[in-house]
């Protein structure tokens, strides 16, 4: 936007093909099938982001390829296939990007050679189970896309609650800005975390356990212990933007 306004500050183009201009910097459009918000971190502080569960293969490789030459970065998550996606991607030609894959978080990042992400702070991760792994890797992914520095530990659920405490105290001795805590079952280990630090507590509950599937998210909003917000269940990708934003907000502000 401002290479354009300078441009026409220059006389270098008319107002009418600076308004034409502007209006082509709002969405990258790809055929019938996909508008790709380019500018949505700029807008947002949060990136376009490609939710890869029900797309095609082909579609979704010509989405990151074509992301990733406007933004630098391409992130898709909920990628069924990354085999196959890699192998679409073969018919690209990529040799100025690398490719960063999470097979256990189901993500897919192309970023340009040579592009740097700004790193932003840190933020804490934790996972009450082994079986919770998945939704949280995706969202240290989208953390960390977003430049934030990841602490995390995983298996300290409350059924061992003793594990909780020495990753804890790191945490809180590097200085988070907020903790992901991501837990299934009953749900309760977000409530623990929160009643222990002075940081915000993001929750996520994960579809993980027996017999009913809302139960961990339940259990989180009926929580007595404030200075916790919840996304929905396994929704590792918004925990790790809702963070990415935390910390943004206060790196700007030094």
């Amino acid at each position: 936007m401002r290479d354009i306004l300078i441009k026409l500050k220059n006389g270098e183009i008319d107002i009418d093909e600076a308004e034409k201009r502007l209006k082509l910097s709002y969405f990258e459009e790809l055929g019938e099938f996909c508008k790709l918000d380019v500018n949505r971190k700029h807008r947002t502080g949060i990136p376009e982001a490609i939710y890869g569960e029900s797309k095609n293969i082909k579609d979704l490789a010509e989405i990151m390829v074509c992301l990733a030459e406007k933004n630098n970065v391409a992130f898709a998550t909920r990628v069924r296939d990354i085999d196959a996606l890699k192998k679409e991607l073969e018919k690209y030609d990529l040799e100025n990007f690398n490719l960063r894959i999470n097979e256990t978080a189901r993500t897919f990042a192309l970023i340009k050679k040579g592009h740097k992400i700004e790193k932003i702070g840190k933020i804490g991760i934790l996972a009450a189970g082994t079986s919770d792994i998945p939704v949280a890797e995706e969202a240290k992914e989208t953390a960390e896309i977003m430049g934030c520095e990841v602490i995390k530990s995983y298996d300290v659920g409350i059924a061992g609650v003793h594990r909780l405490f020495k990753p804890l105290k790191k945490m809180i001795e590097e200085d988070v800005c907020c903790i992901i805590v991501v837990a299934g079952m009953e749900g309760a280990l977000p409530s623990l975390v929160t009643s222990l630090v002075d940081v915000p507590v993001i929750g996520v509950p994960t579809s993980v356990g027996y017999g009913v599937k809302i139960t961990p998210i339940l259990t989180m909003l009926h929580s007595c212990s404030p200075g916790l917000a919840i996304v929905n269940i396994d929704n590792g990708f918004g925990a790790g933007a809702f963070a990415g934003l935390i910390a943004s907000m206060i790196y700007q502000k030094h």
